[in-house]
């Protein structure tokens, strides 16, 4: 079992979690002692299925799902008690989404405390996915720890606070692709074709694949990304930022 917490562990978890800076007593007295059980579940939290298919994050991963989008609501309705059930789900969805998770996690450097098993080792198609998904099951842990969102929503508020600012600003950049079809549909066009071409064999890199993006049988846009998704997303980015600029938009 993968479980076992040596004191060398432990003191690297605990370091850890002191520099998520929660400003919570009762969780700074949880690190002090350095509670067993507690550290168990923060441990469990960094270990991948690779490295053992019993003890790893999986429930953690689910449960801090649903702890993640609960979080998000009750930042929503403290920070902004005005806006629509069409507008709070909608800003959720993106302060809760799995690249949100990837960058948090990047953020506060979850990967150093991730163990993996051979496979996932060498795998870097999974490597922001496997950061995600941990980062989700440290949230699991966290609330845990009293059965309770609070330490969780001392911890992120903070950021969704920032994060939210940056998404209500210009939101079109976050979800190009759904503002797209709706001006196509607005126009009475059919939907954009996405075209992908791939010019690179290599994990990675950012000019991997190529997205051109046609309207009524016209080329109206093109960019690069290291996935597929990513191409497209930014593709559209950018043509909606040439609407705009044209005042279409």
């Amino acid at each position: 079992m993968t479980n076992i917490v040596n004191t060398k562990r432990i003191n690297q978890i605990t370091t850890f979690l002191k520099s998520l800076n929660i400003k919570s007593n009762r969780f700074s007295e949880i690190i002090r002692t350095q509670d067993i059980s507690v550290m168990q579940d923060f441990n469990q939290a960094f270990i991948h299925s690779s490295e053992d298919k019993i003890i790893n994050y999986e429930k953690l991963e689910f449960f801090g799902d649903a702890v993640l989008r609960l979080a998000a609501s009750n930042f929503i309705e403290k920070k902004y008690p005005q806006m629509s059930v069409g507008e709070r789900s909608e800003l959720r969805a993106q302060i809760v989404s799995d690249e949100w998770l990837t960058k948090l996690g990047e953020k506060i450097d979850i990967e150093k405390l991730i163990i993996k098993g051979p496979k996932a080792l060498g795998d870097e198609n999974s490597k922001n996915t496997i950061i995600g998904e941990a980062t989700e099951a440290l949230i699991g842990a966290v609330y845990k720890c009293f059965n309770s969102i609070q330490e969780v929503n001392l911890w992120l508020d903070d950021i969704w606070e920032k994060d939210s600012e940056i998404f209500l600003k210009a939101p079109y950049k976050f979800k190009s692709k759904t503002v797209l079809q709706e001006w196509c549909q607005s126009k009475g066009f059919d939907l954009p074709i996405y075209k992908i071409i791939e010019f690179s064999k290599k994990n990675g890199d950012p000019k991997r694949f190529s997205c051109d993006i046609h309207i009524e049988g016209l080329k109206e846009s093109s960019a690069f990304g290291k996935s597929h998704k990513q191409a497209e997303t930014n593709a559209a980015r950018v043509l909606i930022e040439k609407l705009i600029a044209a005042g279409k938009i």
